[in-house]
């Protein structure tokens, strides 16, 4: 009875804690809406499978032994991961749109208002409830949320909150999944039907050497400006060279498919492993996600409203529509720009216009990243 007894206690059925119970259902959901509903399915999935393995009674994969935290501190910790993902979104990023307008990269800016917004709300709302305890890098961390880049929001968490890393990745991941949800409601409401049914010209021939100059003038300009965001957009801006300057075709094919793909499962499973009932189950949580939704909704609706403020001083008409895929989640705000104008008029197509705030919001967010890390260091 004695070796029964000992099998019995060895068991994950008798070693299940209430809190991992709870989580393995959030996990699956996870799991759910990337699969059966297309919502970030590449990160979903293994966010997902991760915080299951991170919730396993006994075995502790989660843990500085484990698998998990082995990989967590590979490229998490020290933020490789969201530099090498960097790598590979500037390979595939065409930032064509935004040179032939580069106004739009106003827009961009504009969409990283609910940053900072969301920085002060998080401050707020620790000093108005006792049981949520923000701190000035927690609630930077926090903000970044708005702008719906993840892996901005991983490799800022990372250095300024790393007890809060899993629930602000899920947070910034989770509402860029839904953003064909969370969006369209808000443009709609902040623009009229004509203003919806505006056409834009068609944007001008982008030539080789002004690509290829870019990313070489963005890192220089970042290098004396804001050096703190330099390893995100040194990443980006490299990843993006590697792909315009036509003599390494090799490496921009492989930081678009084999790196990218490599890191992204890597940087799944090591978020999911914050997915850890002791970690993720608190009020913090809940804040965080609240917060999320803040930051997402008020950088979309900044984003719009510039967009209708630069038509009031703009020879040619914009489309207030364009000024929501500020937010960088590309391509998706872009599309569901695109499907929004669609909607008012069958005939205006906005993606290539859309693209160009869209990119721009990447680069905001990783120069928004620089800014708070410089400040709240």
């Amino acid at each position: 009875m004695e070796i029964f007894l000992e099998i019995w206690q060895a068991t994950g059925l008798y070693n299940l804690s209430p809190g991992q119970a709870l989580m393995m259902p959030v996990c699956l959901l996870l799991i759910y809406l990337g699969v059966s509903k297309g919502f970030e399915p590449l990160l979903l999935v293994p966010i997902g499978f991760g915080g299951l393995l991170a919730n396993i009674p006994v075995a502790d994969i989660a843990g500085p032994e484990g698998f998990l935290g082995i990989v967590y501190d590979a490229g998490i910790r020290n933020g490789l991961f969201p530099l090498l993902i960097f790598v590979g979104v500037g390979a595939m990023t065409d930032f064509g749109p935004l040179l032939a307008n580069p106004k739009m990269a106003l827009l961009g800016a504009a969409a990283q208002f609910g940053i900072f917004t969301t920085l002060i709300g998080a401050l707020v709302l620790s000093n108005s409830l006792e049981f949520i305890d923000f701190s000035v890098r927690d609630a930077a961390a926090i903000g970044i949320i708005g702008g719906a880049d993840g892996p901005t929001a991983i490799f800022l968490a990372s250095k300024l909150a790393p007890d809060l890393l899993g629930a602000i990745a899920i947070a910034a991941y989770s509402y860029m999944a839904l953003v064909p949800i969370i969006q369209p409601p808000i443009m709609r409401a902040l623009t009229t039907a004509e203003e919806r049914e505006l056409k834009m010209e068609q944007l001008r021939p982008v030539k080789t050497v002004e690509r290829i100059m870019f990313p070489l003038l963005v890192l220089f300009a970042c290098i004396l400006l804001i050096p703190d965001a330099t390893p995100l957009v040194g990443a980006l801006m490299f990843g993006n060279l590697l792909s315009e300057c036509g003599a390494v075709d090799r490496l921009a094919n492989a930081a678009k498919n084999e790196l990218i793909n490599i890191v992204t499962i890597l940087l799944g499973l090591a978020v999911g492993s914050k997915l850890a009932a002791d970690k993720f189950l608190n009020t913090e949580t809940l804040g965080i996600l609240v917060l999320g939704l803040l930051a997402f909704s008020v950088g979309t609706a900044a984003g719009v409203l510039l967009a209708k403020l630069m038509n009031r001083f703009s020879k040619d008409p914009i489309n207030p529509l364009i000024g929501a895929a500020g937010v960088s989640a590309v391509p998706m705000a872009a599309r569901v720009v695109t499907k929004v104008g669609l909607e008012s008029n069958p005939q205006n197509i906005l993606l290539m216009h859309a693209m160009g705030p869209n990119v721009a919001g990447v680069l905001g967010s990783a120069v928004a990243a620089g800014v708070l890390l410089s400040l709240v260091r």
